[in-house]
């Protein structure tokens, strides 16, 4: 018989697969945040390019560069170190190492030189590190000798990004995408998973050996899943062209969010549409598309799109993968790119942005320029930086609208430039409505800008509004509909 004072004993699988026992139910956080995966970070500097591109030390606070027209903005090493530290606790990895190696020429096998391999090896033994992150491209090759000489798992930036959009993804579509890239990724890194395997060339003619064989047969396993996952793919993107083509019939103009991860476009969504979508202190919080309506001070509606952050170096295959989800920032009528102004780096995150912009096809250069930036965490900024001169002269070249999405400072005045910009070509109409034409009455109280109404005593009333051209053409196609032809000009 049992009895009744035993405690009862809870087994919790913890992140690495292990079980941590808890007494009455309760996780005991201790043998849990013990059980993270260990990680050393290593952010190698390559100097095979100009030195005058890396800023080796890390930057001041706010010690922005306000010159968008000096070229390529390259990310400092500090700001690197960052990034991937952040990109490491996306995936709640312990970190317990970190650094900027110089890399003068790197080496086809080991990216490092010996010394270098051999150092870091012995610091993951002290550390006891069950994962080295490189923030670079690591070549297959590359990746299979370092493990064997540190005799751990090593992940490159591109693995590590492709990590994170997997245990992000949340709906069909968004898990069809990361695994489209990560399958495109995992093929050319399959010569490293087999190498311990016999490679023959005797034989019949059919039969190269057993590697050979193992190799093959897993790419055409990889190459047929592909070919399933691009079909379901094409379906969405099918999907995805009727849904545009609904939304043009209503028609409201379609408004996408882009910008560097961590930017805080879910934070300036929820701030403008009153929802909750996910807004956390982390790179990509947000990768599946979200859209809701927004009523535009003029009256206008429009429909607001929150899309994925991008960041340097994003993996060519991701953005392949996600072309789907990006075709909505391609069809929008107007992208509002959220920069971190408060951030040192704001200015080479600018540039990666436009960089991934101009890949999936939008024009960021006039007269097909319908971006419109949106400074963003301005209360971040110290005043001092605010009343700078040159500060100020780049506000008045990028004229962009400066907000605090936390904190709701500057949302009536970017909804009043969103209104502005959609209402450049606005129609102005006056006309006379009967009494009984009170339903007319109502739909231009919802779809267009109401500048004056006034009232006769017989019950007639004189408006004056302002329309855009599609609702312009549904006013007269009403008013030629109706069975009494209403002054109008």
């Amino acid at each position: 018989m049992r009895s009744k004072g035993r405690r009862k004993i809870v087994h919790e699988r913890t992140s690495d697969g292990s079980h941590a026992m808890h007494q009455n139910g309760e996780i005991d956080p201790r043998r849990v945040s013990a059980r993270r995966p260990r990680v050393i970070i290593v952010v190698p500097l390559i100097f095979s390019r100009p030195r005058s591109k890396t800023r080796l030390d890390g930057p001041t606070p706010f010690s922005h560069s306000f010159n968008t027209t000096s070229g390529l903005q390259t990310h400092s090493a500090h700001d690197r170190l960052l990034e991937a530290c952040g990109l490491a606790r996306a995936l709640d990895l312990e970190i317990v190492d970190k650094n900027i190696i110089n890399i003068p020429a790197p080496r086809p096998g080991t990216l490092f030189g010996t010394g270098k391999v051999k150092e870091l090896g012995e610091r993951v033994t002290d550390s006891k590190a069950q994962l080295v992150i490189v923030d670079h491209v690591v070549s297959p090759i590359q990746q299979r000798n370092l493990e064997l000489a540190w005799k751990t798992k090593v992940l490159d930036r591109t693995g590590l990004i492709l990590e994170i959009f997997g245990a992000r993804a949340r709906t069909r579509e968004g898990r069809l995408q990361v695994e489209l890239a990560h399958l495109t990724y995992q093929k050319g890194r399959l010569v490293r998973a087999w190498t311990h395997l016999e490679r023959q060339r005797g034989g019949s003619a059919f039969l190269g050996g057993p590697g050979e064989a193992q190799i093959e047969l897993d790419r055409r396993m990889i190459d047929v899943r592909l070919e399933a996952i691009k079909r379901e793919l094409s379906q969405v993107v099918k999907t995805r062209a009727l849904h545009r083509s609904g939304r043009r019939k209503v028609p409201y103009p379609i408004v996408a969010l882009v910008g560097y991860t961590n930017a805080g476009k879910s934070t300036l969504f929820n701030s403008l549409t009153g929802s909750s979508v996910v807004a956390q202190d982390q790179v990509f919080a947000t990768l599946d598309p979200t859209m809701r309506e927004v009523k535009l001070p003029g009256g206008r509606a429009m429909i607001l799109s929150d899309t994925v952050g991008f960041i340097s170096n994003l993996p060519t295959m991701l953005v392949a993968a996600f072309r789907a989800t990006l075709e909505e920032v391609v069809e929008a009528d107007l992208i509002v790119h959220v920069r971190d102004i408060s951030h040192p780096e704001h200015e080479a995150q600018c540039a990666d942005v436009e960089q991934v912009l101009g890949e999936i096809g939008v024009k960021l250069a006039a007269p097909n320029n319908r971006v419109l930036e949106v400074w963003n965490k301005v209360d971040l900024v110290p005043q001092s930086i605010l009343d700078d001169a040159q500060f100020k002269r780049q506000i008045r070249e990028a004229n962009p609208v400066l907000v605090s999405a936390i904190s709701g400072k500057g949302m009536k005045g970017l909804l009043a430039r969103i209104d502005t910009l959609f209402g450049a070509h606005d129609i102005d109409v006056t006309l006379t409505l009967k009494a009984s034409q009170g339903k007319l009455r109502h739909w231009l109280f919802e779809h267009a800008q109401i500048l004056e109404e006034t009232l006769s005593e017989e019950g007639s009333s004189t408006l004056q509004v302002r329309l855009d051209p599609k609702q312009h053409s549904r006013l007269m196609s009403k008013l030629n509909n109706g069975s009494d032809k209403q002054p109008c000009k």
